[in-house]
């Protein structure tokens, strides 16, 4: 966990009471109301994931693949972003994450191609995993653009 978090970030913590303060300061920019919070920012300091709470080790790994899927979306590096989205639904199935994953993996792959068959692939995998979830329901209308194409 640490290599993947020395790799793929530059981390920074702000102690809430060592360096209050700051950690004022911070909170009210981002909205911080609560620790820990967890936040993947741009270079420039805009917010792209957030993760609030204590989360095991599976889970907030998944969400760190997910934030970044989420970052490279930001910068319309479709292949990065699906490729995150794709990890975290084929290494982190069982976890919160997944679901969302699997929803962007698929809108990442239309944005790169244009074919809206990722749309209805997506939705299709939908049916057999993950068919209880609120992203379930989203990628729904996809289906029903498969099957009128079908």
């Amino acid at each position: 966990m640490a290599r993947f978090i020395s790799d793929n970030f530059i981390p920074a913590r702000v102690h809430a009471k060592e360096q209050a303060a700051d950690f004022k300061r911070l909170g009210a920019r981002y909205g911080a109301q609560w620790t820990p919070t967890i936040l993947l920012l741009d270079p420039d300091g805009t917010e792209r994931h957030r993760i609030e709470g204590f989360l095991p080790t599976e889970d907030f790994l998944a969400q760190l693949k997910l934030g970044l899927g989420h970052m490279a979306f930001k910068r319309e590096d479709w292949s990065s972003a699906e490729k995150w989205f794709r990890e975290v639904v084929e290494k982190h199935p069982k976890t919160d994450a997944a679901p969302q994953a699997l929803y962007w993996a698929g809108v990442a792959r239309y944005k790169a191609t244009g074919d809206a068959s990722a749309l209805g692939q997506t939705a299709m995998a939908f049916a057999e995993k993950y068919q209880d979830t609120a992203w379930a329901k989203k990628a729904s209308v996809w289906a029903q653009g498969q099957q009128r194409r079908s």
